[in-house]
């Protein structure tokens, strides 16, 4: 995994973000489409690393955070902004796809 994607968990989850904008993927490692998404994610980490951070959650290890936020498919992207919700990306993207939906989300 890359160095630009922090590991949350359900314990560092509220404290790890912060009021930048930061995208996080709740991911399993049973599910193809996440692990699909990975390397995605890994690109558009550093590609967009300066105006988005990058965090992934697995949902089966941190159900808390998968239950406080209603996760029902994977992969699910939320993007937060100031710790508040602002958007979500559901199932596996074409990297310019996801790219362009980051950016309308920012």
């Amino acid at each position: 995994m890359s160095d630009n994607i922090l590991v949350l968990t359900d314990k560092t989850f509220d404290d790890s973000l912060s009021s930048s904008p930061t995208v996080v993927d709740f991911w399993a490692s049973w599910c193809g489409p996440c692990r699909a998404l990975a390397p995605v994610l890994e690109e558009l980490s550093v590609e967009m690393g300066d105006k988005l951070k990058f965090a992934k959650i697995n949902v089966d290890e941190n159900d808390e955070m998968a239950s406080k936020f209603k996760i029902r498919n994977i992969p699910c992207l939320i993007v937060f902004k100031d710790k508040q919700e602002v958007g979500r990306v559901l199932g596996h993207k074409e990297k310019k796809e996801l790219k362009a939906e980051l950016e309308r989300l920012l």
